[in-house]
C-alpha cells in the first residue's frame, strides 16, 4: 500500500489543499514541517499524532521532516476557540524548547531538522512586519477563518489575531530556506496552513507549488478530549510526568468503539495485524487483545520494550488477580500509611534513614508512579504494588 492510501485507511487525512499531493506523498522527495508551540517542557499524547506519529510515517517514505520549535510564535499562542491563552515568559519558552528538542530526537532519532522560530521572528521589528507581510493580509479574510470566527462573539486581542500572520510567515521561511514544500498539522490548523501558501503564493507568484495536509483531532466516542485522564490530567510523553504504567492503563481501558481507531492512528502495527484483533474484538471482547496491544505498542515506542513489558506485568498482576509467585504479599489493616513506614513494614528499607535515601534516589514506585516525597501518603482503598528498583515487586492488600 502506498503512503496516501495508507494514511486514508488509518484516517489519517482530513483534508489536503490539492489533489495534487496525493501523487508527492507517494513519491516520496518532499520536505514537509509541522509546527509545535513550547507551551509545556513535555510533549503530551494530544501531540503524538502530528507531531511524532504522522511525521515517522512521512519520514519513513522517504520525506524529509522539519520540526519547527515556536520560540517566537510561543511567546503569542494559536488562539483557542473559547477563552484567550494565557503567556508564558521568554525564559519558560527557552528551556521548554530545549526539552522538547531532545524529546523529538529521542522518538525521530537525530535525521531531523528541528528549527526555532524565533530565530527570524524576534529579528523582525513592527514595521517590517506590517510592511512586508501585513499588507498581503485582508481583514475579512482572516476573521472568515474558523478559529478567529468562532471567537468574535466573546472577544479576539489583536495578539491572537496577529498569530495566523506569524506561522504564515514561518511556511514562507522554510520554503525559501529548506525548499519546504508542504505544511502538515492538525484539522484546527487549516486556516493558518492555507494562510501561508497564500503569503507564499503572493510574494513568490502562481507557479510555485506548496501543499497542506491536515490530520484529523482524536477524541473519544462521546467527541470529548482525548489523552485526559478521569482527574483531568495531561498525558505526558515524559516518563517523568506520566509513567509508562500509567500510559498503559489510559490506553487498556479504551472503549471497544474507539479501540480499532486509535490501533490505526496511533501505532505502527500493519493493516493484516490490525484486521486480525479487530477481528477478535467482534468474536472474543472480553480478550481485550486490541486494547492490549494498543497499550503495549504505544509505550514501546514511547519507553522501550522493557518498559512495556513491566507497565503490562504490573498491570496484569494488579488487575487480573494472577500474581506471581515472585511477588510477595504483605497485608496492612490501615486505611492510609506514610511511605516511610511502609517501606519498613515491607522491609524495603531496616530503618528511617535508609528509606529516605530510597526515595530520594528515585528508586522507589508505587504502581508504576515513581514516589519522591518523603512525606507521601498511601491510601490503601485498593491493591498496590510496591517497587523498589526493577526487580523488586510487593504487593500490598488491606
Amino acid at each position: 500500500m502506498k503512503l496516501y492510501e495508507d494514511l486514508k485507511w488509518r484516517g489519517l487525512i482530513n483534508d489536503i489543499t490539492s489533489p495534487e499531493l496525493i501523487d508527492k506523498l507517494n513519491e516520496g522527495g518532499m520536505t514537509f514541517y509541522v509546527g509545535v508551540d513550547p507551551t509545556g517542557e513535555s510533549l503530551h499524547i494530544g501531540h503524538f499524532l502530528t507531531v511524532i506519529a504522522t511525521v515517522k510515517r512521512l519520514k519513513d517514505a522517504g520525506h524529509k521532516p522539519i520540526i519547527i520549535a515556536g520560540g517566537g510564535t510561543g511567546l503569542i499562542g494559536d488562539p483557542k476557540p473559547n477563552v484567550e491563552r494565557p503567556m508564558i515568559t521568554k525564559e519558560a519558552v527557552k528551556h521548554n524548547i530545549e526539552c522538547i528538542k531532545r524529546q523529538v530526537s529521542n522518538f525521530l532519532h537525530d535525521d531531523i531538522t528541528i528549527v526555532n522560530n524565533a530565530d527570524w521572528l524576534l529579528e523582525m521589528n513592527a514595521i517590517d512586519f506590517l510592511r512586508d507581510y501585513g499588507k498581503h493580509f485582508n481583514i475579512n479574510y482572516m476573521i472568515n477563518k474558523d478559529t478567529v470566527k468562532r471567537r468574535l462573539d466573546i472577544g479576539i486581542t489583536y495578539t491572537e489575531f496577529s498569530y495566523m500572520i506569524l506561522q504564515s510567515i514561518d511556511f514562507l521561511k522554510l520554503y525559501e530556506k529548506y525548499n519546504c514544500t508542504l505544511q502538515i498539522g492538525g484539522q484546527d490548523q487549516w486556516g493558518n496552513i492555507t494562510s501561508g501558501l497564500e503569503l507564499i503564493r503572493k510574494i513568490h507568484g502562481d507557479k510555485v507549488k506548496c501543499y497542506g495536509l491536515t490530520v484529523p483531532l482524536v477524541t473519544k466516542s462521546d467527541g470529548s478530549k482525548f489523552g485526559k485522564t478521569e482527574k483531568g490530567e495531561s498525558l505526558w510523553l515524559d516518563k517523568e510526568r506520566t509513567s509508562p504504567y500509567k500510559m498503559y492503563q489510559y490506553f487498556i481501558n479504551s472503549e471497544d468503539v474507539m479501540v480499532i481507531d486509535y490501533l490505526k492512528k496511533l501505532t505502527f502495527l500493519t493493516k493484516e495485524e490490525i484486521e486480525k484483533l479487530e477481528q477478535s474484538l467482534k468474536e472474543e471482547p472480553e480478550k481485550r487483545l486490541a486494547q492490549k496491544a494498543l497499550a503495549y505498542n504505544i509505550v514501546k515506542f514511547l519507553h522501550g520494550e522493557e518498559e512495556a513489558k513491566n507497565a503490562k506485568k504490573i498491570s496484569e498482576d494488579i488487575f487480573s488477580g494472577k500474581f506471581n509467585s515472585d511477588m510477595p504479599t504483605i497485608r496492612i489493616q490501615d486505611t492510609s500509611i506514610n511511605i516511610i513506614d511502609l517501606l519498613i513494614k515491607s522491609n524495603i528499607a531496616i530503618s528511617k534513614s535508609e528509606a529516605k535515601r530510597l526515595i530520594m534516589q528515585g528508586g522507589i514506585k508505587i504502581n508504576d508512579e515513581k514516589i519522591l516525597d518523603e512525606n507521601h501518603t498511601i491510601v490503601l482503598d485498593k491493591e498496590i504494588v510496591l517497587q523498589k528498583g526493577k526487580k523488586t515487586f510487593i504487593r500490598i492488600e488491606k
